[in-house]
């Protein structure tokens, strides 16, 4: 019985680590949309969040990882920096200036492309298995396209409106244009390629994550270096977009809300438990999670941002979860599979077809 439980538990961590991250991630969503009508500079909106984060993260990496400090060689400080552009740098940059051009329920929506663009990239890079003649390969195949259509669905199928509350709240305080439909998605070519570029750094850095995860010791170093490195490429790419040093006051006011939200949730929690999901689940585990936020911020946009919800949104929610849930079963039915020979391949020594060496990179990390 208690063997049972603990299984259950370790099945069910990942799952519940990941919903929280969306939640997270949802609510920087709308906290972007509303700074950037408050008129804040993209780019030191990006530097201070990586400062921040970096502030906070250090201390917490020497209190409890202490014992798993990396050696700072100057070939982790470059992998940090990578990953620091990759994973951070540059997908909030593109993010936030598509944001300006588009909506935050774009944006989101447009994040449901990172489990197809993780799992062809896997897939190209042989670290994903797909094997289409077994049931857990059509599933992971299935449910990835499936939760994209969802998401399709959500954006470009809108049906009947559907009236939540009626209650707006306006927290930059600013007029708005009566004229303007808030219904209506003002979203712009040069928008949705920055979004969409962000989305493809963002699924590199995934399959990045596990190659050289490892090598930082841990997820909290993990994320203190990406944080450190990405903000002093931050700094260094708003000090010479714009010298104007005007850009970097602060008050206690949305600006503030907002990069201390990114900082202390997002650049330095969720990358923490990114990383370690990354680590022990796999890339296509943490980016089949991505169509979750959609639903939340369409939920609180309507709520925050004056957005009107339709039937269509219902029916992508529906078709969304359905393809969630087929990934998640492939996935844990696949890593089971795995887990199963790979106990049969250490009780038998004597075998010279398959090794350890043979199986998929992202597989292995059972935890």
């Amino acid at each position: 019985m208690v063997g049972r439980i603990c299984e259950m538990w370790r099945e069910m961590k990942g799952i519940t680590a990941m919903l929280l991250v969306q939640i997270a991630t949802a609510g920087l969503n709308i906290l972007f949309k509303l700074v950037m009508e408050d008129g804040m500079n993209p780019r030191v909106l990006v530097a201070y969040r990586l400062v921040f984060a970096t502030l906070l993260m250090l201390p917490l990496s020497f209190i409890f990882q202490r014992k798993k400090r990396p050696e700072f060689t100057w070939r982790l400080m470059l992998l940090a920096l990578l990953s620091g552009l990759l994973g951070v740098v540059l997908p909030s940059l593109l993010a936030i200036t598509g944001l300006a051009l588009t909506s935050a329920t774009f944006t989101s929506a447009a994040g449901v492309l990172t489990p197809l663009l993780t799992f062809i990239f896997a897939a190209f890079l042989r670290m994903e298995s797909v094997r289409l003649g077994s049931s857990e390969g059509k599933a992971k195949v299935f449910g990835t396209v499936f939760g994209v259509g969802g998401a399709l669905v959500f954006i470009l199928y809108r049906g009947k409106e559907i009236h939540l509350w009626s209650t707006h709240i306006d927290l930059v305080n600013q007029p708005r244009d009566s004229s303007r439909d808030p219904t209506t998605h003002h979203i712009s070519i040069l928008g949705a390629l920055l979004v969409f570029s962000g989305n493809i750094s963002y699924s590199v850095w995934l399959l990045l994550q596990v190659k050289i995860s490892k090598r930082f010791g841990g997820p909290y170093w993990n994320a203190t270096l990406m944080n450190m490195m990405g903000s002093i490429s931050a700094v260094l790419i708003a000090l010479c977009w714009n010298s104007n040093l005007k850009e970097w006051r602060l008050g206690w006011n949305i600006r503030l809300l907002t990069i201390a939200y990114a900082a202390i949730v997002i650049s330095a929690m969720v990358v923490a438990v990114n990383a370690w999901c990354v680590e022990s689940r796999g890339p296509l585990f943490v980016s089949v999670f991505s169509p979750i936020s959609l639903v939340i911020v369409a939920l609180v946009a309507s709520f925050v941002l004056d957005e009107t919800l339709h039937l269509g949104s219902i029916i992508g929610t529906v078709i969304i979860m359905g393809g969630l849930y087929l990934v998640l079963w492939g996935k844990n039915k696949e890593m089971k599979r795995i887990f199963t020979t790979s106990d049969h391949i250490e009780t038998n020594k004597t075998s010279k077809d398959i090794t350890l060496n043979n199986l998929p990179t992202l597989n292995t990390n059972v935890p």
